[in-house]
């Protein structure tokens, strides 16, 4: 049987090799004639598949968010570890794309988030954790988690491996003083606010309602 006289495109193999080009040249690398080239087909074949770039970037944010494994836990008195494996596979999944955090940024794929927080939600739920808390969770560690994965993407390299390395110990000695003392590194910061942030959550909640 004869072979065809092009590759067989797929919106799979254009958004992979599209993510392909952004992770090693950045976002500026990409175009849709580069795409071409780089598929070995004309511009105009991409377009059976995607209306124009946006539309593949689009599709670009949706795979990177569909990277993240969700986390195998039983819900039982630890759930709050499951949060934190969870916000832990997001960042990782952006810092391993992190010239795509401007796509995420503009493509966000809510409809992909959303189903995710159904099952979370079942998860809580599951857990015996209140459905009142649900929303105050999931709102806060959305944007705590994005926040921070997606600003440390952007960041430049010296900045990425500095927490405050613009610090002056002359103009700001109690901060420089603290970043002395501070023995965390990004990813454990990350960590430790998260669990920080559940146990407000958890602890504030408790003392309202025995008032």
């Amino acid at each position: 049987m004869p072979r065809p006289k092009q590759p067989l495109l797929t919106r799979e193999s254009i958004v992979a090799t599209a993510l392909e080009i952004i992770d090693a040249e950045g976002l500026d690398a990409l175009s849709t004639p580069r795409l071409a080239k780089e598929m070995n087909v004309t511009a105009p074949s991409l377009y059976h598949h995607f209306q124009d770039k946006n539309e593949i970037l689009a599709e670009v944010a949706r795979a990177i968010l569909l990277e993240i494994p969700f986390p195998r836990r039983k819900p039982d008195s630890e759930w709050s570890e499951f949060f934190v494996q969870l916000s832990l596979n997001f960042r990782r999944a952006v810092l391993r794309h992190r010239n795509a955090a401007p796509v995420l940024l503009q493509h966000m794929p809510r409809d992909v988030l959303i189903n995710v927080y159904d099952r979370i939600a079942a998860f809580l739920q599951e857990a015996g954790v209140p459905s009142r808390l649900h929303v105050l969770m999931l709102d806060g560690l959305e944007k705590y988690t994005l926040g921070t994965s997606l600003t440390e993407a952007m960041h430049s390299p010296r900045r990425r491996t500095n927490i405050f390395g613009t610090v002056d110990p002359q103009a700001q000695p109690t901060l420089a003083e603290a970043v002395k003392a501070n023995e965390w590194n990004a990813e454990q910061l990350f960590i430790h606010t998260i669990r920080s942030f559940l146990a407000g959550v958890v602890s504030n909640t408790d003392d309202t309602d025995s008032r």
